[in-house]
């Protein structure tokens, strides 16, 4: 029964991050499902069914925020629905070890990039309003929802910074979109779970209390994304992509940092991140006319305009 209230627990934080910031539900549960001893694919594919009912919350409730841009989440969401069953019915006699580190440095990299850029200078605006093609959104979505598959987490962690570090769509969207396609991916990794696994390695009681704690926090999530500034938004998720890759790299065999260097490293990230949002909130509150949410929602719609006035003149 702890081990219940406590994945139950774990599933309502790690979907408030995850509705926030767009990342972190799978990783932060399937964290916990390998370090009580269930096996990869097991822990991939339970985390995977229960976010089939809190990617649905999820979504109703960012699209109820208006929070959600349907063509992102179309363009990005049907590839990403392919890479996941591939990864998951390969994911018994594939593993990922190797690529994990390479796949942590250009996550990494992605995130000092929106930490800086979002902290410095606030959200980039000169591609605010342009569509995202399909040719950016689909190999995207392949990659991340194989990545989500084979590691247990990584639609967000791969899809966030890469469509907000391309300064084309308001951050709260970004996140909304990606909430919100990750129910195709979901759908489909389960699946591919159960072709290659069957049923009878998955607690489904695990399912049930991972399931109930996201959906508890889902709207929740969806009203915070809603108010939080573009670019104590970008500051915030800037961190969790530093801090959650460079721990995949710490403890890779390209580093195999010790516990101590682990915890240091950690500590330095955290000081430098909240350093971080605190200077993108004082600057958002120096410039709030031009930085509220209001603000880079007035300027979206201009460009937007502008944009749907050009292509069909």
């Amino acid at each position: 029964m702890r081990a219940l209230i406590l994945l139950g627990l774990v599933g309502l934080a790690a979907q408030l991050v995850d509705g926030s910031l767009g990342m972190a539900y799978g990783v932060t549960s399937t964290t916990l499902l390998l370090a009580v001893g269930t096996n990869a694919a097991a822990a991939s594919a339970t985390v995977h069914l229960a976010e089939i009912g809190t990617t649905l919350a999820s979504g109703i409730s960012h699209w109820r925020f208006g929070n959600v841009d349907w063509k992102v989440v179309a363009k990005i969401g049907i590839p990403g629905a392919v890479g996941a069953f591939a990864g998951a019915t390969f994911l018994s006699s594939l593993s990922t070890e190797v690529a994990a580190p390479v796949m942590s440095f250009i996550l990494l990299a992605l995130g000092c990039y929106i930490l800086v850029r979002f902290t410095a200078f606030g959200l980039p605006r000169g591609n605010l309003g342009k569509p995202l093609r399909r040719r950016f959104l689909a190999p995207l979505g392949l990659v991340a929802g194989f990545v989500d598959a084979t590691g247990g987490g990584g639609w967000g962690p791969v899809g966030t910074p890469a469509i907000l570090a391309s300064g084309r769509l308001a951050p709260r969207k970004v996140v909304g979109s990606i909430d919100a396609s990750e129910f195709l991916v979901a759908i489909a990794a389960s699946i591919g779970f159960f072709v290659g696994l069957g049923s009878e390695n998955i607690d489904f009681a695990w399912v049930g209390v991972l399931l109930l704690g996201g959906v508890i926090a889902a709207p929740i999530a969806a009203w915070l994304v809603r108010h939080i500034p573009p670019r104590i938004l970008g500051s915030a998720v800037g961190g969790v992509i530093v801090l959650t890759n460079v721990r995949t790299l710490l403890r890779s065999d390209w580093i195999d940092a010790s516990t101590g260097v682990q915890t240091v490293t950690y500590v330095v990230i955290a000081a430098i991140w909240v350093a971080a949002i605190a200077w993108s909130l004082r600057e958002y509150r120096r410039d709030k006319a031009h930085e509220s949410v209001e603000a880079v929602e007035a300027e979206l719609r201009l460009r937007t305009t502008a944009e749907e006035e050009t292509a069909s003149a």
